[in-house]
């Protein structure tokens, strides 16, 4: 047999109405997690991004066994089960673990180590959707569903606008919480709701895209946007930026050099970082010189 062509702008423009809803999903996704990102990085929250990622991940295959082996109904949307163990991994990290001895860190590597274990021991149990499984944990969202897109669409429009209402308070109580009690803000119902907001759009994306690019786009834009020193109203508009570009990029890379566009989407976001750590750098040594 002849090998395969290699692929070409002809066949990608000509396959665009194909592509073109996953990669409208991957950009809109990585805009608010790139955005959102902003809380997480300075916010030292990397590794609660991580854990709800990976939560919704479990959540998913849970779906997906609940559906095969309990007979939990054909219409059973994975989403749902995304959402339930997101937002569940949320509530959690959001209390006090004092009580129970423990550090916030011990408590999200315990949620973080458990949903990646579970998930792999959930899959192994469903061997019909393995493919899928792999989907979730790596992503490969070659293609995404019309509800995956419109959710992620409708999530993600409702999220931004409610952190672009409350933009002033979402800052002040991240990074001046004291300040902002005295001001008689109300603390920790805009810090209940900063992160949820993180925990809901985590959930959803996870299922169109995958954990690991999901992750990436929350964290990754937001390292490159901060390490060039913006003022932080510009540092939300360049991580949101680099985040639907990186999804996009990363799609197109995947397209052309034959990569799962998971591991594609996060490689380009990690090069953004890279670089602008890079220039950041050679920019702070200009000016020390």
């Amino acid at each position: 047999m002849p090998p395969d062509p290699s692929p070409t702008w002809q066949t990608f423009v000509d396959g665009l109405e194909i592509f073109l809803d996953p990669m409208v999903c991957g950009a809109a996704a990585g805009l608010v997690l790139g955005f959102l990102g902003v809380y997480v990085v300075l916010r030292r929250m990397v590794f609660v991004s991580a854990a709800v990622t990976h939560s919704a991940g479990l959540g998913v295959a849970v779906a997906f066994y609940a559906h095969i082996h309990l007979g939990a109904g054909q219409g059973l949307n994975p989403v749902y089960g995304a959402f339930v163990f997101g937002i569940g991994t949320t509530l959690l990290l959001a209390l006090n673990p004092e009580r129970l001895r423990l550090t916030n860190e011990s408590l999200v590597g315990l949620c973080f180590i458990f949903a990646s274990g579970a998930s792999l021991l959930v899959g192994d149990r469903i061997s019909q959707e393995s493919h899928d499984i792999h989907a979730i944990i790596f992503g490969t969202a070659v293609l995404v569903s019309k509800a995956d897109l419109y959710t992620t669409l409708a999530v993600g429009g409702a999220t931004l606008a409610v952190h672009l209402w409350l933009r002033r308070g979402f800052v002040f109580v991240s990074f001046d919480p004291e300040s902002a009690r005295v001001q008689q803000l109300p603390v920790r119902l805009l810090d209940g709701m900063l992160l949820l907001s993180v925990g809901l759009m985590v959930s959803v994306t996870t299922r169109a895209l995958g954990a690991m690019p999901v992750f990436a786009f929350s964290v990754l834009p937001a390292m490159a946007a901060l390490s060039l020193r913006l003022r932080l109203r510009w540092a939300f508009a360049v991580a949101a930026a680099v985040g639907g570009l990186s999804a996009v990029l990363g799609y197109m890379a995947s397209f052309f050099l034959r990569f799962p566009v998971g591991a594609s989407q996060t490689v380009v976001a990690a090069i953004f970082a890279g670089l602008a750590m890079a220039v950041g750098a050679l920019s702070r040594r200009r000016a020390a010189a």
